[in-house]
């Protein structure tokens, strides 16, 4: 909501700066200021100064300034909005008024909140009764006691099919309120709904108000069809844009400049317990770009602590491709990697709290691992191969969208992938290592040799033609068509989303009608490992997304609308979903580096930049190849054949 200017000036009117910055800094009288230590380092003089008259604080030894909003959204990890509504309060200022709509959805809103408490203490009273009698001897075998419950408001769902729904009936909670809570399952070829969570240790998940919006379930049978199991996204909870844990975790986050993330509710807990309590956790999924930019919120260099196995380190790899594109100038992040076998809660019990420091001590910056993962096992003892390696990382660092930081990426890469020739050992240059120019004149100057690629346009803002195709308003045609063709025919096979759910998940889509639909099919997979068809379209019409299905489904081309049909080959399918998945990957990266080497050549006329130029053009021929080679004349016809 905003904020009409004469509230926040009237608020900062009744609340001088040094009130409020004064109940976590000690401040001296110093003239017509405030002085006192800062905040934000730990440093032996003061450098922090606050001043009532400006309504201002500033800290010189950290560079920072702001008012008292900005104070608190600095030291406690406050939003806006909730800074302006505790000043308010406290300075006893009413608020605008919101409109009859919007009041309507507060009062919904407020009362989904209420049940989903309700939920919460239902829970939490089983789990210290008789029901809870396993679930507390699971809890203590994992030496999680009453404290810990506690802190983290652990409960258990009892077995029974409809003990929730009964207990919330009870009182006047309406079965289809449940039922879009996530607290029942429910449908149209389901004709009594039932309690999602049953026989389950319960981990409530808050939002950054503390407030319980979902829920995680732990089984306790072991032949659990699902071992853990997250509500369904509501209109209160959007698993991809939550961390578990975040209310508890953001004022020491701050307190520390570190957030730590890791991979479960429990691996939290045990971070909690070995002294780390500004720990969080994803929600089942990979971090998504929403998810990291929680965390950098709340931290500038966010620390990844992952388990020591093969799916710790594919979490570790696929949260880096997230994140680098949205690298800026002091955010990154920090890979901190568990030995082999164990999460935090195994290593806490078998070694300690000390066993745990000395990982978060040993984590890594991005682009350490950013390199090992493309040297590590790789022979590099051939031109050919380290020329493999060097365009794989020029495709990674191209599609960091901050130039300055883009920009040092590149030079950091390029230093090391120097390193690795055997020139570079012996102070030789390479033959595409640019050439000192005198005063004056530029350090390259070449003549068009046979074989050159024509002369490349210079920057131009849209996507190169010999491999995007012509553009829309929507953006590329080819993009459009390819995102047409994924998600219009997992609508169809269902089936392959078990295959394709998690690449589906992190594809980069541009049409909205497809970014509704992959939400949708992402859900239905979640509640149900092989969603059928007649599911989907019964989700597809109470979302009222079959419009939006049909509109997507017209995009696909000719060549490719087999795959819309229900007999296709599964075989045949899946591979062409395979394969457009990766030229959808591609496209993005192979655009983005061509706009970049034009751009370098431009700025700096070197042989290297020129031989990059050229690498990406030929990259992006061999793509604009194998796309033609997918648009087969008559396939469609051949498939109905």
């Amino acid at each position: 909501m905003r904020y009409p200017p004469h509230i926040l000036e009237e608020i900062r009117a009744r609340l001088p700066a040094s009130d409020i910055v004064g109940r976590r800094v000690r401040l001296k009288k110093a003239g017509r200021e405030w002085r006192g230590l800062s905040p934000f380092n730990a440093e032996k003089s003061p450098s922090f100064y606050v001043n009532d008259q400006k309504q201002f604080y500033h800290c010189f030894s950290s560079g920072k300034h702001g008012d008292v909003f900005t104070f608190l959204m600095e030291t406690e990890g406050l939003s806006f909005p909730e800074a302006v509504e505790r000043l308010a309060a406290e300075a006893g200022v009413s608020l605008p008024a919101p409109s009859a709509d919007a009041r309507e959805q507060e009062t919904k809103r407020a009362g989904a909140f209420e049940v989903m408490e309700m939920a919460a203490a239902f829970f939490e009273d089983h789990l210290k009764g008789r029901a809870g009698t396993e679930a507390r001897a699971y809890l203590d075998r994992r030496q999680l006691g009453l404290e810990t419950r506690e802190r983290f408001r652990l409960g258990y769902a009892p077995g029974e099919r409809y003990a929730l729904r009964d207990y919330l009936a009870a009182k006047d909670v309406d079965k289809d309120l449940m039922a879009e809570l996530g607290l029942l399952v429910s449908g149209e070829d389901i004709r009594v709904p039932y309690d999602k969570f049953r026989d389950r240790v319960m981990f409530p998940i808050t939002d950054s108000r503390g407030r319980v919006i979902a829920f995680g379930g732990r089984a306790m049978q072991k032949d659990a069809k699902a071992k853990y199991m997250n509500s369904p996204d509501t209109p209160l909870f959007h698993k991809g844009q939550i961390l578990y844990n975040l209310h508890q975790a953001r004022k020491p986050a701050h307190d520390r400049g570190v957030i730590i993330a890791v991979e479960g509710y429990v691996d939290v807990i045990a971070m909690t317990l070995a002294g780390h309590p500004n720990a969080v956790a994803g929600l089942g999924t990979a971090l998504t770009e929403e998810q990291i930019g929680l965390l950098w919120r709340n931290a500038d260099e966010p620390i990844l602590c992952f388990d020591g196995d093969g799916a710790g380190q594919r979490a570790a790899f696929k949260a880096l491709d997230v994140a680098l594109p949205g690298l800026t100038p002091g955010k990154s992040l920090r890979f901190a990697m568990l030995p082999e076998g164990q999460d935090p809660d195994d290593l806490l019990r078998s070694e300690g709290k000390a066993a745990i420091d000395r990982v978060l001590e040993a984590a890594r910056p991005l682009v350490e691992v950013l390199w090992s993962r493309a040297t590590d096992g790789a022979p590099l003892d051939t031109p050919e191969r380290r020329a493999g390696l060097a365009k794989s990382l020029r495709e990674m660092v191209s599609s960091i969208r901050d130039e300055t930081v883009r920009g040092f990426y590149r030079d950091e890469i390029e230093g090391r992938l120097r390193a690795l020739s055997p020139q570079a050992n012996q102070g030789r240059r390479g033959p595409w290592e640019p050439r000192g120019g005198g005063a004056g004149r530029p350090a390259f100057q070449r003549t068009p040799r046979p074989g050159d690629p024509p002369p490349s346009p210079r920057i131009t803002t849209k996507f190169n033609p010999l491999y995007a195709g012509e553009t829309s308003a929507s953006g590329p045609v080819a993009y459009r068509d390819r995102e047409a063709m994924i998600v219009s025919s997992l609508l169809v096979h269902p089936e392959l989303l078990g295959i394709e759910a998690e690449d589906l998940a992190e594809l980069e889509l541009g049409d909205h009608d497809a970014q509704a639909l992959r939400s949708l099919l992402l859900d239905a997979h979640a509640d149900a490992d092989q969603p059928g068809v007649a599911v989907l379209e019964s989700r597809l019409a109470r979302a009222g997304l079959v419009e939006a299905a049909a509109r997507l489904a017209s995009h696909v081309r000719p060549g490719d609308r087999w795959t819309l049909d229900a007999h296709a080959d599964p075989v045949r399918l899946e591979d062409a979903l395979r394969q457009a998945v990766i030229l959808h990957r591609k496209s993005g990266a192979l655009n983005s580096e061509l706009r970049l080497a034009e751009r370098a050549l431009v700025e700096d006329e070197t042989e290297a930049n020129f031989a990059w130029l050229c690498d990406v053009k030929a990259r992006m021929a061999v793509v604009a190849g194998a796309e033609a080679d997918n648009e087969v004349p008559g396939a469609e016809e051949a498939s109905a054949s």
